[in-house]
């Protein structure tokens, strides 16, 4: 893959057929068996993926306080009882008594379940910016990967705590100001949890198409295409936030219907993101960045 010479600059005119272009191609990769291989794997990924960020940031923050938060936080999403049961898990994997083989097994364990969903995320994103991989990929080369994915768990959790860390901050700043303004208090703070939220995920999606797929990409192309794909997820966010609210899952699909739920949300959440990852091509093409396989992954000249 090359990339173009084209000097051309965004305007905001422009928006509309690019997010057409994007749609098509989006559409043309199958982003719903892509979505449904990776929330398949976010299942098997999601114990050792809490456990870890709740350690890594309980360590700093405190465990019990840090699990709340995250259960808030599932809760507003999923509901109630996918928290309950999401914070079971954690208890479940986190406790019981083990001998050292076991927990070293157990660690080991968890460590390649979390970083499963991110290596499949890395996957998905090389097919759909066209990264041809090396045909016979090396046992060190899937270490390799299988490290990037750690990275970014540590990541994540480091955005988590940031974000923890600025909303207690905001949630005295309100209270503070709701002796003098209690009218615009509740615009205020609502406001700022939206703009905190875009915010961090703005960056976590930056930092995943720089960084997690075999690519080389320009900054300007990944700022664009994360803030679209945040704004996209946060609406998407509120929108199903309500529908969730008023679905009744249990009653369809029994003691299964916690696990129905977060497939739901990991495939829509990946949906978006394979769509934040296909304007983030289009842009780059079309602007004349382009996308460039990593050195390591451009094989033998010969093949």
């Amino acid at each position: 893959m090359t990339e173009t010479t084209t000097s051309q600059k965004f305007k905001i005119r422009d928006l509309p057929s690019l997010l057409v272009k994007t749609y098509k191609a989006w559409d043309a990769e199958n982003p719903f068996r892509l979505s449904a291989v990776v929330a398949y794997y976010a299942i098997l990924s999601m114990p050792g993926l809490l456990v870890i960020i709740v350690n890594l940031i309980g360590s700093i923050w405190g465990e019990e306080i840090v699990q709340g938060e995250l259960t808030n936080e599932i809760s507003s999403a999923l509901g109630r009882d996918a928290a309950t049961a999401i914070e079971t898990m954690i208890s479940e994997t986190r406790d019981g008594e083990k001998n050292v083989i076991s927990t070293i097994i157990g660690i080991g364990t968890l460590l390649f379940g979390a970083t499963g969903v991110f290596y499949h995320l890395q996957i998905s994103i090389n097919q759909i910016w066209k990264i041809d991989l090396v045909p016979q990929q090396t046992f060190w080369r899937m270490l390799i990967n299988r490290a990037r994915s750690f990275t970014f768990i540590l990541i994540l959790g480091f955005l988590l705590l940031i974000s923890f860390i600025v909303t207690a901050g905001i949630s005295a700043f309100s209270k503070y100001l709701s002796s003098s303004f209690p009218e615009v208090i509740v615009y205020f703070t609502y406001s700022l949890d939206i703009l905190l939220s875009i915010g961090m995920i703005t960056v976590l999606f930056a930092l995943m198409y720089r960084y997690l797929p075999n690519a080389k990409i320009k900054w300007k192309s990944v700022w664009i295409g994360a803030f679209i794909t945040a704004m996209l997820f946060v609406l998407g966010k509120f929108l199903l936030g309500l529908y969730f609210g008023r679905a009744d899952f249990d009653s369809t699909y029994g003691a299964a219907g916690t696990m129905v739920l977060i497939l739901l949300w990991v495939s829509y959440s990946c949906l978006i993101l394979f769509f934040g990852a296909t304007f983030t091509k289009v842009y780059a093409e079309k602007y004349g960045f382009g996308i460039q396989p990593s050195i390591e992954l451009k094989g033998n000249e010969n093949d």
